[in-house]
């Protein structure tokens, strides 16, 4: 055990001041130790570059985007390199997975360009697809975008907005945002795809008596209808009150690349 009556009274003094600004450190609040885990991952990065080649209504500037290929690549070095932790509150890691999800599509687009459709580079069709592929790392574990969307959007996180944010590469996808999707905005950023997805004729058909919606609300019925009815879950972001005995239809699925020159 220290003898501290052997150790000079100016150090004692020392250390007792030390020792009393330690203690009166405030304690790190959950938001600050996220914040600060999580420091080094700049989404600004991925904002500037959705800003620059995706236009307002949602069409993207691949030939753009090769342009600035590396510094893409410097943001997903830094989403690999900095996955959500344990102590991440949750709508910090959803807008992280929600964001590497669109980036790392992307990247698939540009390393593979120019092609017609996303579709283009399934190895065997229907039973291999682009989606599962592992093309990437985050963190220890090679990832794949299907890893991403069901076994840790679907099942960690059960929102079905999410299905109006994570964005397919296609003409029929729910556009790609202009700015990257952060804890701060993420319920308004939410709502408003899901929003602006339902109010968009080119994707969904919406009246009182009778929908033509996307055939996501098909294939994910089951996400939609966890806390009601299909037309519930509709009417919290349609333009107008669907009727609940409305016909209900499904448009036909554009996997063409949702490229801006392409659609002008």
């Amino acid at each position: 055990m220290k003898n501290f009556s052997l150790i000079p009274t100016h150090k004692l003094w020392l250390i007792a001041c030390l020792l009393t600004l330690l203690s009166c450190q405030p304690a790190l609040t959950s938001d600050q130790q996220v914040s600060t885990s999580h420091a080094s991952v700049d989404h600004e990065k991925w904002e500037r570059l959705l800003k620059k080649w995706v236009s307002e209504d949602g069409w993207v500037d691949y030939d753009g985007f090769l342009t600035e290929k590396d510094q893409l690549e410097v943001y997903l070095k830094e989403l690999a390199a900095h996955p959500p932790t344990e102590d991440c509150g949750e709508k910090q890691a959803l807008a992280y997975w929600i964001n590497a999800y669109n980036a790392f599509t992307v990247k698939l687009i540009l390393d593979h360009y120019p092609i017609e459709s996303i579709t283009d580079l399934h190895t065997i069709p229907v039973v291999a697809t682009i989606w599962k592929k592992k093309f990437f790392q985050i963190g220890s574990q090679e990832m794949s975008l299907h890893i991403i969307e069901h076994k840790i959007l679907r099942k960690d996180f059960r929102e079905p907005r999410i299905h109006f944010a994570i964005n397919c590469a296609s003409v029929s996808c729910p556009v790609l945002r202009q700015e990257a999707y952060t804890a701060k905005k993420l319920e308004t950023q939410l709502t408003d795809q899901a929003e602006r997805f339902l109010a968009d004729p080119l994707r969904n058909q919406v009246t009182a008596d009778k929908v033509k919606i996307s055939q996501i609300f098909l294939w994910f019925r089951s996400d939609f209808t966890e806390k009601g009815g299909l037309i519930d879950f509709l009417n919290q972001y349609a333009s107008v009150e669907i009727n609940t005995r409305a016909k209900v239809s499904y448009l036909s699925y554009d996997w063409k690349l949702n490229e801006r020159q392409k659609q002008l």
